[in-house]
């Protein structure tokens, strides 16, 4: 697909923003991908964000680049998902050399400490949003709502790669609705 430079800049820019404003890692940040990317832009489906939020989960880095690339790249093809990825990773790098350069002399300043445990409670919000989000457009029958209490109940017992429970669930999923199909 070709596509002008005006787009590519596009693509950029809104990865470049969201990329700012998300805080607390991949699950957190699904709302504002969600309004982003589906509700204002059209890029991509909720269904496909959520494909690409398991995929991101499986493979190597952060869920949220990975989720960035691969929206990036349904838009505009490769370059789109490297400009995606680059737009999205630009605010976290500034940042990261800012506070590398001045945490050792902050982090000990009890305000720091307390600005820290104020921010963790928030993205612990943000997540649970995230998940309830993802629930409803999940979880639609019985045969999600085992998929859903089996790997949660697994994965707070055993410690169990993420991949696992991914490829089991397609896997499941595959034969699940292949039996149903037939029916």
């Amino acid at each position: 697909m070709k596509m002008g430079s005006k787009k590519y800049f596009d693509i950029y820019f809104t990865f470049l923003k969201m990329g700012a404003v998300c805080f607390g890692g991949g699950y957190a940040m699904l709302p504002i991908l969600e309004r982003e990317l589906v509700e204002k832009r059209q890029w991509t489906k909720r269904e496909n964000l959520v494909d690409y939020y398991a995929i991101g989960q499986c493979t190597p880095g952060v869920i949220a680049v990975n989720t960035s690339t691969f929206v990036g790249n349904e838009v505009g093809g490769v370059v789109g998902g490297v400009v995606a990825t680059l737009g999205f990773i630009t605010p976290s790098l500034i940042v990261i050399c800012l506070i590398a350069s001045l945490l050792q002399n902050f982090a000990h300043i009890e305000m720091v400490e307390k600005a820290f445990s104020g921010i963790r409670v928030c993205v612990g919000v943000l997540i649970i949003n995230a998940t309830l989000k993802l629930w409803k457009s999940a979880v639609k029958d019985i045969f999600g709502v085992g998929i859903f209490i089996a790997v949660t109940v697994t994965s707070l017992f055993l410690k169990v790669n993420p991949v696992f429970f991914v490829i089991v669930s397609a896997l499941l999923g595959i034969v699940y609705r292949s039996f149903r199909e037939k029916e």
